[in-house]
């Protein structure tokens, strides 16, 4: 398996999977920053079988002071949850949504990081389900119990690279990615921090201009030709932020697609601008 086939897949090949009987653990992973709880439209209609995953509550520990609006949650809580979820031990894991690739990419970054290795992404989200033929079920899906277990119970020192406030700003990151809207980055509007601006050093590449207009992922020859273009290399130490971590993920998928694998800064910009001493940089950088 090729890297991108390794963390997307298409609505075609899962179409084919559950028509042959195979039967992967589908989690419907809807989140908006403007709507962060999207069981109402799960409810309205999702994958049949798809199972809904609450990124606020389930992939998300808001018990952690100090590291952000959206800090990862420790791995027991993820097995427990995905216990919930009816995930099994070495079965397949599709995850979709239906905005941005944003819930979605936050659950295959938190899942792999646990260490459920065989975790993918569905290529396009929903709309892709849905334009491919696919059916949707209404109301809630029951599944039994699972027994996943997870290898790694500290995210933020788990099975995917992460740095800390210290760390990404030092000498070992030769690339900073901020993947927020240039607007943000700019440090010309800011709707949910306390303070507008950027990381100094970073670069911006905003998570949607790794996504083609129907919201699939670019193709690999774009992806790495836009990654070329933001100077980044495959030898190069990569690390990417956004507001509170969720967006990144969207970028770290695209990048790790590429056979480029780059680290989190989890906290992101919720957490730097809320400590005074960070500096702040505006403007493009």
């Amino acid at each position: 398996m090729n890297a991108r086939d390794a963390v997307l897949i298409s609505a075609g090949e899962l179409m084919r999977q559950l028509d042959g009987g195979e039967q992967p653990a589908i989690l419907d992973v809807r989140w908006r920053l403007d709507k962060p709880d999207g069981n109402a439209d799960y409810l309205a209609g999702h994958i049949p079988g798809a199972v809904y995953v609450s990124l606020e509550d389930e992939l998300t520990d808001h018990g952690r002071p100090g590291r952000g609006r959206h800090p990862l949650p420790s791995g027991g809580e993820l097995q427990i949850a995905a216990r919930r979820w009816g995930v099994k031990a070495n079965q397949p894991v599709v995850v979709y949504d239906d905005w941005n690739r944003a819930g979605s990419a936050r659950a295959w970054w938190v899942l792999t990081a646990v260490g459920i290795s065989d975790v993918r992404i569905l290529d396009g989200g929903l709309s892709a389900w849905t334009d491919a033929g696919g059916a949707l079920q209404r109301g809630a899906s029951t599944s039994r119990l699972g027994d996943v277990s997870v290898l790694h119970h500290d995210l933020y020192v788990g099975g995917r690279a992460t740095l800390t406030a210290e760390q990404v700003s030092g000498p070992g990151v030769s690339t900073l990615l901020d993947a927020r809207a240039p607007e943000r980055f700019r440090g010309e509007v800011e709707p949910v921090d306390p303070v507008a601006g950027h990381i100094p050093g970073a670069r911006n590449l905003p998570s949607t201009t790794v996504l083609a207009e129907d919201g699939t992922f670019l193709p690999e020859a774009r992806l790495i030709a836009l990654f070329e273009q933001t100077a980044v290399g495959h030898s190069d130490t990569v690390a990417v932020y956004c507001g509170s971590g969720i967006t990144a993920s969207v970028v770290l998928a695209a990048l790790s697609a590429t056979g480029i694998n780059a680290a989190l800064f989890p906290g992101s910009w919720s957490q730097w601008s809320s400590e005074p001493d960070r500096p702040v940089a505006l403007g493009r950088g």
